[in-house]
């Protein structure tokens, strides 16, 4: 499986000068050995859900998840969403809570962030796949690589980006972004199981003052909001 051939051509060349080739294409064929033999999510169509709808120049938030959703009909390619129909999960349900709370968006019935991705916030696993059944199954795979990539890459641009960093996996990644045009904000997984960090962190409109000081549009939370 070529994984770059896979990408829309604008993320191809962004990310080109911050992967390794051989790695690459072995994580590609790891990808597809696993997709022949075993069942993953997401649906290999999905597989960079969060890119195709997401492209580099229309990024002006990055929410950093972990793997997918390892349960059946969950994972859709964008970290924390689940497809309308599916139950929201505990950690989504945190996030719905805060938004409520932070910017007044009722909490939705259905978990699908399409809406977000299309306002530009990239929902990004730092893996991007996961054998049902068995979480952080394809970690150490060689994802991890491709996905700090991207983050590289948008670390690169000279327009302003808020880069969310929910729990400790993510804020590891902080020394990734360098470029001090950029925000990185910081709080602890929404996951139940944290019982502080998350809840009063109100990332959704300090993101927004985030874009707004340095003049880029907002973002409208609702994720169910015509875009």
């Amino acid at each position: 499986m070529n994984l770059i051939e896979r990408l829309p051509a604008q993320w191809r060349a962004e990310l080109a000068p911050f992967l390794d080739g051989p790695a690459t294409a072995a994580l590609g064929e790891f990808v597809a050995a696993e997709y022949a033999a075993q069942t993953v999510y997401p649906p290999v169509e999905d597989l960079f859900a969060a890119y195709r709808l997401c492209l580099p120049e229309q990024t002006r938030v990055l929410i950093l998840g972990q793997d997918p959703y390892h349960g059946p009909g969950q994972a859709h390619g964008l970290s924390f969403s689940v497809r309308d129909g599916i139950r929201v999960p505990p950690s989504l349900r945190n996030v719905f809570k805060e938004l409520a709370e932070d910017v007044g968006v009722a909490p939705p019935t259905g978990g699908d962030l399409t809406g977000w991705a299309r306002q530009g916030v990239l929902l990004l696993n730092a893996v991007l796949t996961v054998r049902a059944g068995k979480a952080a199954s394809h970690a150490g795979k060689g994802w991890e690589a491709f996905t700090d990539a991207t983050i590289r890459a948008l670390n690169a641009r000279d327009d302003r980006i808020v880069f969310l960093l929910w729990g400790g996996y993510a804020r590891k990644k902080a020394e990734l972004i360098t470029n001090p045009v950029h925000a990185v904000l910081e709080a602890g997984h929404p996951s139940p199981l944290n019982r502080a960090g998350f809840l009063g962190s109100r990332p959704f409109s300090a993101a927004n003052k985030a874009l707004a000081d340095a003049g880029r549009p907002v973002v409208d939370w609702d994720p169910r909001a015509t875009v």
